[in-house]
């Protein structure tokens, strides 16, 4: 059918190239001088057998023996070389004689331990294949399906693109195989392979015959949308540059043979005519094919060739001086072996083509400027993007999906902490503590940072209820300083009472150093200054209250009690414990201070600043002895609750010792559960909720009494 007429087109055109070359050959008397080079051709009937037995033929000719006694003019040659053949099948099957190949481009040829006496004019398929895969990639084309010929150069030159698509990072769906005797039902399996397929992008490994089927029948199949890519083979044929095939084919990309302009070739190819050579048949088939006459007379199914008939007139694949790339081939095949046979024939010592000789210079080959002119399969001048998964984001890094190929992957989001600023990251990298991932986990940014400051509405509203409290102590201690004669003021040491205040105003002005940015001098501030003025606070409300019970063991007859805890043995007292507790503070501060401490764990997103305590066995100890005395002071109170009236300062000590502990109990808890800043907030309610405890239980009433009730502001009633 229309195969194999193409096939006789391209074949005769090989042919009169190869008879051209050797007549150009034997008119150059620079080459081969005095030699003339002669040929036998035949037609091995696209046959295995018959290539080997023609092959044989040729080199066994028994004319050439019969003629050893004539002069060497006139004696036929032996035959030196085989031109051909255009197969792969058909050049292995001759391969064991000098042979060189104009076409048959399989990489399977170059291997010298099975072929050392093949030479080829066209490049193999190992290069081809490695540019194939290299093309696609340059394209970003990772995930593609192949299409091959059941034959050595479909199955070598597919297994060669696969080994070179691996190294460049393309996974390959399928390869489905296609030959030249299927039929149409497994024609179109393997079409409906292709558009079932997820990969667009299909590279077809067929020689020109298979292709040419194969277009037909995508086209009845309307196989569009496919991003075809092609070897040498069939790039540059006539028939997937059809306008009817378009819609198919539009967009395919390829490699091609450069082509060549030959000198006279052209002409000679079209100096032909049944007529002037009759005795040459496969010229009379070519006529009838091209022109579609009969030169039999007996036929009438077609109309009778009058001879009038021009090449000229016509195009065909036989005279499109554009479609000269096999001929080149050929024509380069002649003359390679012409010029082996010259420098043989020329050879002299010491000037053979070996190391230190003279060499030819190696053909300057220009990289082709891929992308310039390119119609993408999608009719848009945009390169279409075919990939099994499209590629991951910064921000996402890829995870292979188990038991696929590594085209094929999910693109997961980097963890919070963690960023990818390259596209297909393998993995998300970490962060610096200080650092976070940016909303779109691309890079990382500085962690704002968290502290009590005093713009904050808590760290305000605190600092509001310290000077509050230390407003009213300062008012209290106006109060007793106006009535300091009175007997509410005086009764009970009212020098302990100032000291007490003082300590008061200590306690509501320390919760201060707990708000504001943590530096050195300020985390071991607050720590320190809050156990020590907390220490003199308590010490002075257990010496109240050992004075409390002492002033009414007093009044027991020939009690004399008081003079073992005077004035001087009450301050002697309150200046011990508060120097115990600075002396526990100083150990703290020398052995492991509180420092500055940057908080990287409680939150993601933030970095909270806060004083470590240091060393929290010397935190505990400094709680622990507040809370030692606070205790001493809650029972020595609770002890003298029932005394009578006229001493109700232990009903006072004893509320006001309640509310303290009562407080730092629930500010464990508390403590240890808030995040942050609102940790410092706890302990800073803590310091001022206990200092108002004790400034509203113990001194609030005595103000009242003196302001509001001074009938009970007597000296009978408050007399010791």
């Amino acid at each position: 059918g229309n195969n194999i007429h193409l096939c006789l087109i391209k074949e005769y055109q090989s042919v009169k190239t190869m008879i051209f070359a050797i007549e150009e050959i034997n008119n150059n008397s620079k080459l081969l001088p005095n030699i003339s080079l002669g040929y036998k051709m035949y037609d091995a009937c696209s046959s295995v057998q018959l290539s080997i037995k023609k092959a044989l033929a040729a080199l066994n000719d028994p004319r050439s023996k019969s003629f050893s006694n004539l002069p060497c003019s006139r004696a036929p040659a032996p035959v030196l070389a085989v031109i051909g053949m255009s197969s792969t099948t058909y050049t292995q099957a001759v391969a064991s004689v000098t042979n060189v190949n104009y076409f048959s481009a399989c990489a399977c040829l170059s291997d010298r331990t099975k072929y050392s006496t093949l030479f080829r004019t066209v490049p193999s398929d190992y290069y081809q294949s490695r540019a194939l895969a290299q093309l696609v990639k340059h394209f970003g084309w990772n995930w593609v399906g192949t299409v091959r010929t059941d034959n050595d150069y479909g199955n070598d030159g597919i297994a060669s693109f696969a080994q070179a698509a691996q190294e460049e990072g393309i996974c390959i769906e399928y390869s489905a195989v296609i030959s030249t005797v299927m039929t149409r039902q497994k024609y179109i399996k393997v079409i409906r392979l292709i558009k079932e397929s997820s990969a667009k992008v299909v590279v077809a490994y067929l020689n020109a015959v298979a292709m040419k089927t194969f277009i037909e029948e995508l086209a009845l199949e309307n196989a569009t949308g496919i991003q075809w890519v092609g070897p040498l083979s069939w790039m540059t044929k006539r028939l997937p540059a059809k306008e009817e095939y378009y819609k198919i084919m539009g967009g395919t990309i390829g490699m091609a043979l450069p082509n060549a302009v030959i000198p006279g070739l052209r002409d000679y190819l079209l100096n032909i005519h049944p007529f002037w050579n009759p005795e040459d048949s496969y010229l009379k088939e070519l006529w009838e094919v091209v022109f579609n006459c009969s030169l039999n007379s007996k036929d009438v199914t077609k109309n009778k060739c009058t001879g009038a008939e021009n090449l000229k007139d016509i195009k065909t694949e036989y005279n499109d001086e554009g479609e000269f790339r096999v001929p080149s081939c050929v024509y380069k095949a002649l003359y390679s072996v012409a010029h082996a046979l010259h420098n043989v024939y020329n050879c002299k010592d010491a000037q053979g083509p070996f190391i230190n000789k003279t060499c030819a210079d190696k053909m300057r080959v220009e990289p082709w400027q891929v992308g310039k002119f390119i119609v993408c399969s999608n009719t848009q001048s945009s390169v279409p993007k075919h990939v099994c998964t499209e590629s991951c984001l910064p921000g996402t890094h890829k995870a292979v999906r188990k038991g696929q190929h590594i085209c094929c992957f999910d693109c997961i989001p980097c963890a919070e902490g963690e960023i990818s600023n390259q596209t297909n990251s393998l993995h998300c990298m970490s962060c610096p503590l200080d650092f976070r991932s940016s909303q779109e986990k691309t890079q990382c940014i500085l962690k704002d940072t968290e502290f009590l400051s005093f713009e904050d509405i808590m760290g305000s509203l605190l600092v509001f209820l310290s000077f509050l409290g230390t407003l009213m102590t300062f008012c209290v201690v106006i109060i007793f300083i106006l009535y300091h004669d009175t007997p509410v003021v005086r009764a009970n040491n009212s020098e302990l009472s100032f000291l007490l205040l003082f300590s008061l105003i200590l306690c509501f002005l320390c919760s201060l150093t707990f708000i504001g940015q943590p530096s050195e001098w300020s985390c071991m501030l607050r720590h320190t200054v809050f156990g020590i003025t907390f220490a003199l606070c308590i010490s002075c409300i257990l010496a109240k209250t050992v004075v409390v019970l002492m002033a009414f063991r007093a009044t027991l007859p020939g009690s004399n009690v008081m003079k073992w805890f005077g004035p001087c043995q009450q301050r002697m007292s309150v200046a011990s414990f508060t120097l115990t507790q600075g002396l526990i503070c100083m150990l703290w501060l020398l052995l492991s201070p509180p420092l500055p401490h940057k908080n990287v764990k409680s939150y993601k997103e933030k970095i909270i600043l806060e004083c470590e305590v240091g060393s929290m066995v010397a935190f505990c100890v400094v709680l622990g002895y507040i809370g030692f005395l606070s205790a001493v002071c809650f029972i020595l109170a609770f002890l003298a609750r029932k005394l009578p009236d006229n001493f109700n300062e232990a009903q006072l000590i004893t509320f006001s010792m309640l509310i303290f502990c009562s407080v730092w109990i629930t500010f464990i808890p508390a403590y240890i559960s808030s995040p942050g800043k609102y940790t410092v907030a706890v302990e800073i309610f803590a310091i001022l909720a206990s200092s108002f405890g004790l400034l509203f239980c113990i001194f609030v009433p005595k103000c009242y009494v003196i302001i509001f009730k001074p009938d009970q502001n007597t000296r009978k009633v408050h007399s010791l």
